[in-house]
């Protein structure tokens, strides 16, 4: 399946690295925002103080997370496409599974497995959703099946009107 304005892979790397910074910087910046406003001191001077604080000190670090995370998927994923030679949702899932592994390598085997299974589901709950959505919206664009006209109300073949004339 080729994917719409995908760049080359090694570009690849990098655009989702730096979509995946983006993501959760600014996903972090909200949660955090609400976070710190709520673990804040009583008063709004105060509670907005404490929402601007954590998301200065947390939503980078959110962001650095989350790009280690795309880029290393993305890496797996432009190797998986270099030695499998085509790019298709299988490598997306595999890449999903693999990075969840070596992410939690330090935690030991048991937990590579489990973060694994994880990244593989959820890529493939995230491919199976798209693939699903592609067919739908596709099913809009299809050209209309011809309308089959009823025999019974075409003119006779011979030309003639019939009993009756054509405007009566």
């Amino acid at each position: 399946m080729e994917e719409y304005a995908r760049e080359p892979c090694p570009w690849r790397i990098v655009d989702d690295c730096g979509g995946a910074f983006t993501m959760g910087a600014i996903g972090g910046g909200v949660f955090q925002t609400i976070k710190g406003f709520r673990n804040a001191p009583v008063g709004v001077r105060h509670r907005l103080k404490g929402s601007v604080n954590a998301v200065r000190i947390r939503a980078p670090q959110i962001g650095g997370s989350f790009a280690v995370w795309g880029g290393l998927f993305s890496t797996i994923d432009c190797g998986l496409v270099r030695l499998r030679g085509k790019e298709d949702p299988w490598n997306s899932i595999a890449s999903g599974a693999m990075t969840g592994a070596i992410l939690t390598a330090r935690s030991g085997p048991l937990a590579m497995m489990g973060s694994a299974m994880m990244g593989g589901i959820l890529l493939a709950l995230i491919e199976g959703f798209g693939i699903l959505l592609t067919k739908y919206t596709a099913q809009q664009f299809q050209n209309p099946h011809p309308f089959v006209e009823d025999p019974s109300q075409l003119p006779p073949k011979d030309g003639s009107q019939g009993e009756r004339g054509q405007f009566q």
